[in-house]
């Protein structure tokens, strides 16, 4: 069969470089622009193409080449404009956080585009509005209380003119704000997650006409106002502002670029302050000690053999707290009965017998931590069954806690928890400060083993750990409302403690960027964690391995693993540009500043 002839194009085509919605697709392709679909195309604007034989949409990176790739009559046409996209600006800003967090250009793209379709050819009016001068006329870093109220700062730090981006990671807080916003008569957009794809696209176009504030979580940071003057980025030390995924891109980075690319103020109101935001916006304008609740701090070493987890002062609370009809929560971060057994009769540690790893304790036996063996409860020791809980999870402390208020009700409470009883005692992971139900009033949060926190393997355990305790307060609200936070630790002169105890959270950035800036870790120095199928890491750290500025340890876990090191971010990223053909190995993440490392 004959091929079909292609059609002849003029000289004059115009050329477009598209960027495939493909993730695994690192590179743009040359497409010609015929001649009908060539008005409203602009950078940014969301087309479909034809490629390897599908068809998928993609968006504009430049929209007229002046040298493309392939000959002219060689090249594809566009096959149709989609959607309005990303404007220039934001187009630029994605490039830059692919850059930055080592991933695919379309992932961020995406993530800045609308979820539904949004004409293209109609250009939206610029708007304009004046409201009453801000309280600050440059960059502020606002240090609170656990309890006070974020969205009263926030009204101060709107910009009078042009258009103001609010990131709060609070879904509940930010409507508040939204809503009060309004009342004040504001322009307000939600770019919320709770929203539906029709409501976001919607706020969307509405806020490529500036003379708005657009409130949301971390895909706000993407919103499309032409006007930029305020950025207020809300508890920026939210765990949430950062993508679970890779690549792992957090919404206040991407927030002070995008300020600092259009020249706009950028504010974040905390109660507990990263060494990130101070080394953004350096020292808040006045050092006010906040009022945090009463805290109450245990030394565990005081107490009794076998009552570290239920010390003496711990149950007078839980009682104390329980008679007023309040309600108590304790935050232990170990699930079920227990995570380390001894043998009552000989002593011996509980260990697997294939792998000798640790077991825990589950209902139907001993179940090994690393190769899942299950077996009975004897001693491979001793053959003896009775055993001691030298580190107890959630499920036995709430035992123990029923025993010890037995008019009182106890449940269980993780992130695996369907449904929360409305007890006097709740007992749980960290989840129990996000799951507390509402109702009666919480006298009593109390953290059973802080030295867990405190002590975590990760370089940000001091500022996580922090933040907990920030959960925690904000419970118990204001401190006129007689709450108590109660810490157990064998540390009650750790930098944490010492903080929420004299409410002086800046005592933990302090050391941490003391710290940080000796041991070249973030923000004074780069790393990212490489991690997938062992093939790609290895191939990855080969690649690394061979740029001067780049410090690879690993890979560890049968080469599943590595760190990688340098000694600025932007060397860093610079690196990390040459493990691209690793991709193609096998599943590859790269988490850039990592959390949990």
């Amino acid at each position: 069969m004959p091929r079909p002839r292609r059609r002849s194009r003029k000289l004059n085509t115009r050329v477009c470089r598209v960027q495939p919605d493909v993730p695994a697709i690192h590179r743009a392709f040359d497409y010609a622009l015929p001649d009908a679909l060539a008005r409203g195309v602009h950078v940014g604007t969301i087309v479909r193409v034809q490629l390897h034989g599908r068809r998928v949409r993609g968006w504009v990176l430049d929209a007229g080449v002046v040298a493309p790739e392939v000959e002219g009559a060689r090249l594809r046409e566009v096959l149709a404009v989609v959607s309005a996209g990303p404007p220039p600006d934001v187009v630029d800003l994605c490039r830059w956080a692919a850059w930055r967090w080592a991933g695919p250009l379309a992932r961020f793209l995406r993530a800045a585009s609308p979820p539904n379709t949004v004409p293209a050819d109609v250009e939206p009016e610029l708007e304009t509005a004046m409201y009453p001068p801000a309280s600050h006329t440059h960059g502020a870093l606002v240090v609170l209380a656990p309890a006070d109220d974020a969205n009263a700062v926030v009204h101060s730090l709107v910009a009078s003119e042009g258009s103001t981006l609010v990131l709060d990671p609070d879904p509940a807080r930010s409507a508040r704000l939204a809503a009060e916003l309004t009342d004040h008569g504001r322009e307000v957009i939600e770019l919320r997650s709770d929203r539906s794809p029709a409501e976001l696209s919607a706020a969307w176009d509405r806020a490529r006409a500036g003379a708005c504030v657009a409130v949301g979580g971390r895909t706000a940071a993407w919103a499309p106002m032409p006007d930029l003057e305020a950025v207020i980025v809300v508890d920026e030390a939210d765990e949430s502002l950062e993508d679970e995924r890779a690549p792992t891109w957090n919404a206040r980075e991407v927030a002070v670029e995008r300020s600092r690319r259009a020249g706009a103020r950028v504010h974040m109101v905390t109660p507990a302050p990263t060494v990130d935001a101070l080394v953004a916006l350096g020292e808040p304008e006045q050092r006010v000690r906040p009022r945090w609740p009463r805290v109450t701090v245990v030394d565990t070493r005081d107490e009794a053999p076998g009552q570290a987890l239920l010390a003496s002062v711990l149950a007078d609370e839980l009682r104390r707290v329980r008679d007023s009809g309040g309600r108590s929560v304790c935050v232990l971060n170990r699930r079920g009965r227990a995570r380390l057994l001894a043998c009552r009769d000989c002593g011996e540690l509980a260990r697997c017998e294939l792998c000798g790893a640790t077991v825990q304790e589950r209902a139907d036996g001993l179940i090994c931590s690393r190769c899942d063996t299950v077996r009975p409860v004897v001693c491979l020791h001793c053959h003896g069954s009775r055993f001691r809980a030298v580190r107890p999870g959630v499920a036995r402390v709430r035992d123990d806690l029923a025993a010890l208020l037995p008019r009182a009700s106890v449940a269980a409470v993780d992130a695996t928890t369907t449904e929360v009883l409305d007890a006097d005692v709740l007992i749980g992971t960290e989840a129990v400060l996000h799951r507390a139900p509402p109702g009666r009033p919480v006298g009593l949060v109390a953290f059973l083993e802080l030295d867990q926190e405190l002590l975590a393997p990760r370089a940000r355990a001091a500022e996580q750990a922090l933040w907990l305790l920030v959960r925690g307060a904000r419970l118990l609200g204001p401190r006129e409302a007689g709450g108590v936070l109660l810490l157990q630790t064998r540390m009650p002169k750790h930098e944490v403690v010492v903080a929420a105890r004299d409410g002086e959270p800046l005592v933990v950035a302090d050391a941490e960027r003391a710290r940080r800036r000796a041991l070249g870790w973030p923000p004074f120095g780069g790393a990212a964690e490489l991690s997938g199928e062992a093939v790609a890491v290895i191939a990855a750290c080969d690649a690394l391995r061979g740029v001067d500025t780049v410090t690879v340890l690993g890979p560890v876990d049968n080469g599943k693993r590595a760190l990688v090191r340098c000694t600025t971010v932007d060397e860093l990223c610079d690196a990390l540009m040459n493990i691209e053909t690793a991709h193609a190995l096998g599943r590859l993440r790269v988490d850039v500043d990592p959390r949990r490392a």
